[in-house]
This record gives structure tokens, C-alpha cells and sequence, in this order.
């Protein structure tokens, strides 16, 4: 990790759209240390790196690896948080909400803990292996073995991210900021996720960095809900708690093995509307009974749906959600009650 003398930055500099400019903007944000660095990786020598005259096809690439860019405060009192994103998105689902407001990197920071923002495996400024489609392209490969890569129309996405039945609806009292969809649908990218090794190189490069991290608290969202679990499996080393928000699956428990878990605490959280929702009733089920068979085996897990606990109208997407804070004011008070500060 780079270090770098503390340095304070006036949040929303250069991000602050119109419709917020007028609000007050919040304190300098002080931080002790700031940077990015790349977890894992390994190299892979080919014939298939370009089909480009001016790039050579030959040589040796680093693949695999995932990108971590992290803020800690000045006199970090909280563990560090990992934040992972979901599918056909980046880091920058952390960052600053599509209208404008403080993302939940930035807020977390304030309330003093340590944030690490990651792109997954081929992900974003992850880089993936390109030889299988140019050896396609070049003709010393079949068709047939290119990578499965897909991306997500906003029509499709519509729905999965629970803005509405089937687009271009809305389910009432929604919550995403509509008005900057458009902010949205630029932050969606190709998803590589299929064409990954086994085991997927995100799960390995999330359990080196809980280890470098000594007690990190792994934050996932969907597609990537499974993998703080996956990485408990692999080593429990390095890993404080798990914070599935609505993870794409839980643990099967009529399949897997749950000592991993066991006294681990762990969150699973839901937005609303999810039980008007083909695709997340049933993953919302099968996250129920890990839970309660997780802690029948001397876990401490709980699922919350935040309807239950008061909070409305929330989408998939909630920490882009227009009450997006006040879902991280209540986590860091679950934090604070269920992974406190070590003396």
C-alpha cells in the first residue's frame, strides 16, 4: 500500500449535481491514508494477445487479480469494511449515487472505518485473459470457445433491480432516483463472470486481502452475496463478520457444510418488494433457512428485511437508494452492536 501524509478533501468537489447544489455541503473529510493496489493474480503466456499488426501476439500477461482502491480515516476506531459489487457493475456502485449524493465509501470513511472498494475479476480495472477471442478471430480456435460474456439491457435490468414489475414501471414509493437513471445505465458493463476460473479468482483475492486486512468485514451485493461466504469456506483467517446484502444466493444448507460459519456474525439484507419478485422470492427463502439452520449449527446470522425495521421502498440498488444514508446509519449501528471495536 502507498503510504501518503494526511490530506483532507472537500467532499463533492467536482460531483455535486444541480439538484443538490444548493444543500449544504458536509465537513472536509480527513483522511490518514489513500490509495489502490491489486490483489492476486498470475501470469499467463499466449500466442493469442492481438490480432493487431502493431501489438505482438505473443507474450506474457497478468490475469486474475482484483483492484482495490481504499480510504482510511485518521484514527480508524472501526474494522475495515470490503465492499463488493454485483453483476454487470463495478466499484463504482460505492461511490457517489447517480444523483449526486455521498455513496456509502465516503460515508463509512466518516464514521470512522477503513473502506476498500473493489472491482472484481475481469471486472472493471481487474483485466481478463483476451487470448480464447482472439484465437477465435485468428482462426486457430473454434467458435465455440469463446468466453460466455454477456451484458444487461436496462429493459431487463429494469426488473431485476426492482424499480418496477417489468420496465418501464414503478412499484409505489419506490426509493432509486428515477429523474438520474441515466447516471445508472452508464455505470453497467460487460460481465465476464461465466467465463472465470475455478475457484473464481475473486473468492481467492478477497481471502489474501481479509488476511492482509487481519479482521475485515466482507460487504457484498448480489451476484457477489455468495462470495464473502465462499471466502469464509476457503479460510476463515482475516474475516470479522459477512454483510450479504441482497446476496443472489445464500449457502444451501441441505448442501453445504456450515462449521465455517459458526459464531461468525453475519447480516443478510433485503430491500422491499422482494416478494413480488419471481427472480428474489425464492433466493429470499433459501437465505431464511441458511440462516436459521446457520445458527441451529452455533452461528449468529440474521436476515433482515428492511420493511420489517421501518424503512420503505427500496430497490435492489439501496445504497443508491434515495434513503441510501439512512440504510448505512442503521448498518453502522448494527456494526458497531455486533463486530465492536477490539481493545
Amino acid at each position: 500500500m502507498r503510504r501518503a501524509l494526511a490530506l483532507c478533501l472537500t467532499a463533492f468537489a467536482v460531483s455535486v449535481s444541480p439538484a443538490s447544489a444548493a444543500d449544504a455541503p458536509p465537513a472536509p473529510l480527513t483522511l490518514s491514508l489513500q490509495g489502490s493496489f491489486f490483489v492476486g493474480g498470475r501470469d499467463v503466456s499466449s500466442e493469442t494477445l492481438s490480432t493487431l499488426p502493431a501489438y505482438p501476439a505473443s507474450g506474457t500477461v497478468t490475469v486474475d487479480q482484483i483492484y482495490v482502491r481504499y480510504q482510511v480515516p485518521v484514527s480508524p476506531a472501526r474494522p475495515p469494511l470490503v465492499f463488493i459489487h454485483g453483476c454487470c457493475l463495478t466499484g463504482k456502485t460505492w461511490e457517489t449515487t447517480p444523483d449526486g449524493r455521498m455513496g456509502w465509501d465516503e460515508y463509512f470513511v466518516r464514521r470512522g472505518f477503513p473502506v476498500y472498494v473493489i472491482d472484481q475479476s475481469w471486472r472493471g480495472r481487474s483485466a481478463g485473459n483476451v487470448s480464447t477471442i482472439n484465437a477465435a478471430k485468428a482462426g486457430k480456435a473454434e467458435t465455440g470457445s469463446l468466453p460466455p460474456v454477456f451484458s444487461v439491457g436496462r429493459e431487463a435490468a429494469w426488473a431485476i433491480f426492482r424499480f418496477g414489475p417489468e420496465f418501464p414501471k414503478t412499484f409505489p414509493g419506490m426509493q432509486f432516483p428515477l429523474e438520474a437513471q441515466g447516471e445508472f445505465w452508464k455505470q453497467m458493463v460487460p460481465d465476464w463472470s461465466a467465463a472465470l476460473p475455478t475457484p473464481n479468482p475473486t473468492v481467492t483475492g478477497l481471502s489474501e486481502l481479509a488476511k492482509r486486512l487481519k479482521s475485515a468485514v466482507l460487504v457484498s451485493h448480489s451476484q457477489s452475496g455468495i462470495y464473502p461466504f465462499q471466502t469464509a469456506a476457503l479460510d476463515r483467517n482475516g474475516i470479522r463478520a459477512i454483510v450479504a446484502i441482497e446476496p443472489a444466493a445464500c449457502p444451501d444448507p441441505a448442501k453445504d457444510d456450515l462449521a465455517p460459519y459458526k459464531e461468525l456474525p453475519i447480516l443478510v439484507l433485503f430491500g422491499d418488494y422482494v416478494d413480488q419478485s419471481a427472480r428474489w422470492a425464492p433466493r429470499l427463502k433459501l437465505c431464511r433457512a441458511f440462516v436459521a439452520a446457520a445458527n441451529a449449527a452455533g452461528g449468529r446470522a440474521e436476515l433482515i428485511l428492511l420493511p420489517e425495521i421501518g424503512i420503505h421502498g427500496n430497490s435492489h440498488m439501496l445504497m443508491q437508494d434515495k434513503n441510501s444514508l439512512d440504510i448505512a446509519d442503521w448498518l453502522a449501528g448494527w456494526l458497531d452492536k455486533r463486530v465492536p471495536v477490539k481493545d
